[in-house]
């Protein structure tokens, strides 16, 4: 038995293939659910997407997956995160070895690795694929993925003696001794090609549920004097998902690894336990979040960034030294400059914040090209959109918009322009100039007072009336 950190200084067989075959065809039934179990998000991200992500780490030459014969979305979506993955159907779902048979012919002529993933499963860490990829180049022509169960009883145990896999020995059939193992069976494993489909062919149906059992290679290969191992890893990375509570636990189990890795890697997170990453969010060293901050797909913040409390950040990337919150939400093509400010209900959409710009506070920032260091004051709107089709705004460098502006797009401001408090701006402003677009303001002495009297008497006679 190996561990991950065992294998950390061994690189897999840079000679021998690796071929990935993703049994992602199981109904999901407990999820409750329309959509397909494995593109359920976990991270931001479909399960499915984690698993080939993760499976990407030994560059497989080629990838299967085995789908629902009734959702053909699941092969769609493992074609866009792989475009030369290939879906097969199950047709008839009758157990592990009998999904892994429906690549054969996808992997007809492939010689190497085989590595039998779940789509269900979105943890498992590349170290632990790496480790296993290892134990095949050392001999062992079938390696199992296994873990110490803090509960073993529901799962089949891993017999290991004199450092070889002996048996897999399912939790029902297991005798008392058996029982007391805590080393558990994942369902993860990495097969010799050239013999894994003769194996696959002598797997039986004959037990309690009539299925095919991918875990009956162990005694089928060592049958014909080949030899198998088990790999460790830690048992959060085996997290199965077949329910709603699944989902939510191999959330909760992400999350932390995520926030642990960021904290690993230089960022200070104020309140970690609050603070949500995607499965693709990149943080550089000396980044600072506060509590209750959420990270969807796509983000990337460089060197010295300040994230303040309660900001949402999708499909953006802040530069270093920048200030972002509290209340700030960054949507998709959001760019911010170094040591540009986003505060206090700021929301910026496919726009471009300078160096040093500045939106501090209750501005609506979409489709703009802001300069350096300008400044928008309160309340400024960039009015990108006509009911049909989406405007741009361009602010120069160190313009000034006065607070409760709205920008009517297409529209420009040049470099050093001002625009007073409260403009309605339908025309570009020049460079340096000054724009006021406001109705002009007219006072009349004693009109307020008046009017009040007026009104109260109307309400006096209203009330008189009635009575």
């Amino acid at each position: 038995m190996t561990r991950p950190e065992d294998s950390a200084s061994r690189r897999p067989d840079a000679t021998r293939p690796v071929a990935v075959v993703v049994l992602a065809a199981g109904q999901g039934t407990r999820m409750r659910s329309a959509l397909p179990k494995v593109l359920h998000p976990v991270g931001g991200a479909p399960m499915l997407a984690h698993v080939l992500r993760t499976a990407q780490a030994l560059s497989p030459e080629r990838v299967v997956v085995v789908t629902p014969p009734d959702a053909p979305e699941v092969g769609e979506a493992a074609r866009r995160l792989r475009p030369d993955a290939v879906d097969v159907p199950q047709r008839d779902r009758l157990g592990t070895a009998h999904a892994a048979q429906q690549a054969r012919e996808a992997l007809a002529g492939f010689e190497g690795d085989v590595l039998v993933l779940y789509g269900d499963t979105p943890l498992v860490r590349p170290e632990s694929l790496a480790a296993m990829s290892a134990a095949r180049a050392e001999g062992a022509s079938v390696v199992v993925l296994g873990f110490q169960a803090e509960d073993p009883a529901p799962y089949g145990r891993l017999i290991v003696e004199g450092g070889e896999l002996t048996a897999i020995v399912e939790a029902r059939e297991a005798t008392s001794e058996q029982r007391a193992i805590r080393f558990c069976n994942s369902g993860v494993m990495c097969v010799e090609a050239a013999r894994m489909w003769t194996w696959l062919d002598r797997v039986s149906d004959d037990n309690a549920k009539g299925e095919f059992y991918l875990t009956d290679l162990v005694a089928i290969a060592r049958a014909d004097g080949a030899r198998a191992a088990a790999v460790e890893c830690p048992e959060a990375e085996t997290l199965g998902v077949n329910s709603r509570i699944d989902l939510a636990a191999a959330e909760a189990a992400f999350q932390a690894r995520m926030r642990r890795a960021a904290m690993e890697q230089g960022a200070t997170l104020a309140a970690p336990e609050t603070v949500f990453f995607a499965f693709d969010t990149e943080l550089a060293a000396d980044v600072s979040i506060g509590p209750n901050v959420v990270f969807g797909p796509g983000v990337r913040v460089e060197t010295g960034v300040e994230i303040r409390a309660f900001c949402h950040l999708e499909g953006c990337t802040v530069a270093s030294g920048a200030v972002v919150g509290p209340f700030a939400r960054l949507r998709p093509g959001a760019r911010i400059g170094a040591q540009a400010h986003v505060g206090n209900f700021v929301e910026v959409k496919n726009a471009t914040l300078g160096e040093g710009a500045k939106a501090n506070h209750l501005t609506y920032i979409g489709d703009a090209e802001i300069g350096a260091r300008a400044n928008i004051g309160a309340g400024t709107i960039t009015c990108n959109y006509d009911g049909f089709l989406k405007h741009r705004t361009t602010i120069g460098a160190g313009a000034f918009i006065g607070s409760n502006t709205a920008l009517v797009a297409p529209v420009s401001v040049g470099d050093g322009a001002s625009v007073g408090a409260g403009s309605v701006v339908v025309e570009d402003v020049p460079a340096d100039a000054l724009a006021v677009a406001r109705g002009r303001q007219e006072v009349r002495p004693g009109a307020a007072a008046r009017l009040r009297e007026r009104l109260a008497a109307e309400k006096a006679e209203k009330a008189a009336r009635k009575g």
